[in-house]
């Protein structure tokens, strides 16, 4: 479909949804061509025979992605759009589902996207100073 049909479809999404922002869908969007590659990278053989990705590796995907694109903003950015854990990956794929813009497979479930990782562990601990291994000198008061 082309990006003006996508841009409908999501218009209408949030018609009923409004609790995610448009550029969620379409990072998700982006974010899903992201991780079929990066998995078509590691496993040749699984890319030939399917496209699918599950939730736990789409979440994977998407982290590396919005890393990749967003850096130390990443969890600023995605919270701005409505997007605080990884079960609201799956909340935008699961409408993007109903309006048939992705598919999914009989053993896909809303929930394989819940508690995939934290968002401060995986978009804040990484860009945090690192502890210091040797004590800070201190400088007592000269008499």
């Amino acid at each position: 479909m082309s990006a003006f049909d996508f841009d409908q479809v999501v218009t209408l999404i949030r018609k009923e949804d409004p609790r995610f922002d448009r550029q969620a869908y379409r990072f998700v969007r982006d974010g899903l061509d992201f991780a079929v590659k990066e998995l078509k990278k590691k496993d040749t053989a699984r890319a030939r025979i399917s496209r699918h990705v599950s939730g736990q590796e789409l979440s994977e995907g998407l982290r590396s992605y919005a890393l990749d694109q967003f850096g130390p903003l990443t969890k600023t950015v995605l919270n701005s759009w409505g997007v605080h854990e990884t079960i609201h990956f799956g909340d935008i794929v699961y409408n993007l589902i109903e309006y048939n813009m992705f598919s999914k497979t009989e053993s896909d479930r809303r929930e394989d996207f819940a508690d995939v990782f934290d968002f401060d562990a995986a978009f804040v601990a990484p860009f945090q100073p690192r502890a210091r291994k040797l004590p800070l000198p201190s400088f007592a008061e000269s008499e």
